[in-house]
């Protein structure tokens, strides 16, 4: 066992009261289990009349020592977590306190069981793919920019009134010419966001692919499309009437593109750690989150003695 103090590294909702409340508590709790929390100046600073006078170690002291990361608030935060613990392997664990939060653990009233799980390090971490983003000045030329993404990259236009002219093309080999609003790259964690609204399918975030969905398109063929992992997707600006476009990574990190210029977007160096305690299967976090009519209009059934059943027969 190691005889390093335990650290937690922590973020919180800048605009959510409760979010502070719910980290307060947490702070207090590991400290009266031995653990010492981490945050940065201004959550530390917010924080401080709601402690006791527990101390909080600084998050900016590099190199850090965190275990792990504890997101207060909702997808959006983690996203913004993820920017810091991904280039440094850190897993992140979400309490939601924002709407869908589906990379959220666990919600607010289970502030109790969080803690005493991650006292007694009794969590588990899964991986999930990220997406490397690298803009060129032009095609197959120098590169200019460089990103990664948890959830999507996306170029998007820039004018309202106005369609972008794009080239796909499919490791080297080109799919498409499109004339839309935009080009989305996801990964399985992101076919639930932004991709879902984009009327991209829902991808099982334990598989390992890429999803291309176009954004009203104007084409014969602009149809969402599953690759493997190991595509290389470029979009390829092209000359046209837009004054050009904007690419996203994760809708936090950006960078304005012209004609010319490409994007390339595979499969990402870094994986994102996603810590959990509790094993809950991805099917019934989708229907809980977006709140599935699962009884329809049938009326109510008893769904959990219905799978044990299902399983029982399965089983023998």
């Amino acid at each position: 066992m190691s005889s390093q103090p335990r650290q937690i590294a922590l973020t919180i909702h800048p605009g959510r009261p409760a979010a502070l409340e719910a980290a307060a508590r947490f702070v207090t709790g590991m400290a009266e289990r031995g653990v010492t929390c981490l945050a940065a100046a201004d959550d530390a600073e917010r924080l401080a009349p709601l402690v006791g006078g527990v101390a909080l170690g600084d998050l900016s002291a590099e190199p850090v020592s965190a275990e792990l990361v504890v997101v207060f608030g909702g997808d959006g935060n983690i996203l913004r977590a993820a920017e810091w613990a991904v280039p440094r392997d850190i897993p992140v664990m979400g309490v939601n306190l924002g709407h869908v939060g589906f990379l959220a653990e666990l919600e607010s009233y289970e502030l109790p069981t969080l803690i005493e799980h991650i006292a007694g390090g009794d969590y588990h971490v899964e991986e999930r793919m990220t997406i490397d983003a690298i803009v060129r000045a032009e095609a197959g030329g120098e590169e200019v920019w460089r990103s990664f993404a948890v959830n999507e990259v996306s170029l998007e236009k820039l004018a309202r009134e106005r369609m972008l002219e794009v080239l796909v093309r499919i490791d080297g080999r080109p799919l498409s010419r499109w004339a839309t609003d935009g080009v989305l790259v996801s990964t399985p964690t992101g076919s639930t966001a932004y991709a879902f609204s984009a009327h991209g399918p829902v991808i099982w975030p334990e598989l390992s692919a890429l999803l291309l969905v176009p954004m009203s398109a104007h084409a014969l063929f602009a149809r969402p499309l599953v690759l493997s992992d190991s595509t290389v997707v470029d979009i390829e600006v092209l000359p046209g009437v837009t004054p050009g476009g904007v690419v996203w990574c994760d809708g936090r990190r950006s960078v304005d593109v012209t004609a010319g210029m490409e994007i390339e977007a595979r499969i990402g160096r870094h994986r994102l750690k996603l810590a959990r305690i509790s094993e809950q299967p991805f099917v019934d976090r989708l229907v809980a989150k977006f709140g599935l009519p699962v009884d329809g209009w049938r009326g109510p059934t008893d769904w959990a003695a219905r799978s044990a059943q299902t399983q029982a027969r399965a089983s023998g």
